[in-house]
């Protein structure tokens, strides 16, 4: 059911670190560290989740269960959620094993996208971290798979058998330790309508970004809610229990200080949606929002996906540094969340 307004509000960071002029955060551990301070900032500021990307063999934060280790020791409220853990990358027993190990540090406050990834530099990545699709299996595939039995075993289903040799016994086992209801939070992260609808109809919450790998002519608000009707439509014809969520991901970058339009100034004019070819396919972007809060304020309340979603998170410029970061959310808090 469309929203009037996004019930949650949070920050997406893709923990970019770049030894270039104007940077603050130009190692890793920069980036690392500063995500957790940013993340404790936006706590006490109000807002709902703490999200951040996961990238191979790139500039920016890799696998993230440390990170999620971390923003749980340091934080009590938020939500910790990751836009999106690319699956043809992991070893699903031993994620399910990190991921529930976070979760139980953080209180239950995990937030876990998965997908098959984003487009990336490296030429079949996820070899050489040793998965390879089975013969004719195509990557997305075997990422689906690695999701699936992520799932089974976060939710405490038995993998493996004791040992009669050893136990005396031949009984099922689950993998430990086990987070209670962390198999309904996970997420998929979606592209497309097709893929959409299959989050839908697998009891997935929906992650919709600023990227569809498809275009049918309409703007990118309009076909983003498109797929974000055909999810709901999908979770509610598979009888799945509870209510689904929906979050999706917009480039907000206010300007109330002299400082904002030094930074953020000619954004104003590059923020047009664009089409173009991504990884052979056809794909729309969808555009940032700069400006003043009030002309923010209107834009939004126009997205029709953002009003069709309950969580809407923003993408931070990190490397700018904790500050600037925190003063742009802070306004996001102070004068446009209120009238979204």
């Amino acid at each position: 059911m469309p929203t009037s307004h996004p019930r949650r509000w949070g920050f997406l960071s893709f923990g970019h670190h770049q030894d270039v002029p104007g940077s603050q955060a130009r190692t890793a551990r920069e980036a690392l560290v500063q995500a957790v301070e940013i993340a404790v900032g936006a706590e006490e500021l109000g807002l709902d989740g703490a999200w951040s990307r996961v990238h191979h063999f790139q500039h920016q934060f890799a696998s993230p269960w440390a990170l999620l280790g971390a923003l749980a020791a340091r934080t009590s409220g938020i939500e910790l959620g990751t836009a999106v853990i690319d699956m043809r990358y992991e070893n699903p027993l031993q994620a399910a094993e990190l991921a529930a190990a976070a979760d139980l540090l953080s209180d239950g406050r995990l937030q876990l996208g998965l997908s098959r990834g984003s487009q990336e530099p490296a030429l079949r990545g996820y070899e050489a971290f040793g998965y390879h699709p089975a013969g004719g299996e195509h990557p997305g595939d075997m990422a689906r798979e690695h999701t699936r039995l992520f799932r089974a075993a976060v939710a405490g289903e038995p993998l493996a058998v004791t040992d009669p040799a050893e136990t005396g016994v031949r009984a099922p086992l689950p993998l430990t330790p086990h987070a209670a209801g962390l198999a309904q939070r996970l997420w998929w992260g979606s592209a497309t309508r097709d893929s959409a609808r299959w989050a839908g109809e697998h009891g997935y919450h929906l992650l919709s970004s600023t990227l569809l790998s498809e275009d049918t002519g309409v703007p990118f608000t309009q076909l983003q809610a498109q797929q974000i009707r055909l999810f709901r439509a999908a979770w509610d014809e598979a009888g799945h229990p509870g209510a689904p969520r929906v979050a999706v991901v917009r480039t907000v970058l206010p300007i109330v200080t002299a400082q904002d339009e030094a930074l953020f100034g000619r954004s104003r004019y590059g923020a047009v949606e664009q089409v173009g070819v991504l990884g052979g396919a056809v794909s729309r972007f969808g555009r940032s929002y700069v400006g003043e809060p009030d002309r923010i304020v209107a834009d939004l309340r126009a997205d029709e996906a953002v009003q069709d979603a309950d969580t809407l998170l923003l993408a931070i410029p990190n490397l700018l540094g904790v500050d600037t970061n925190l003063r742009l959310l802070e306004t996001v808090v102070q004068q446009i969340a209120p009238e979204v």
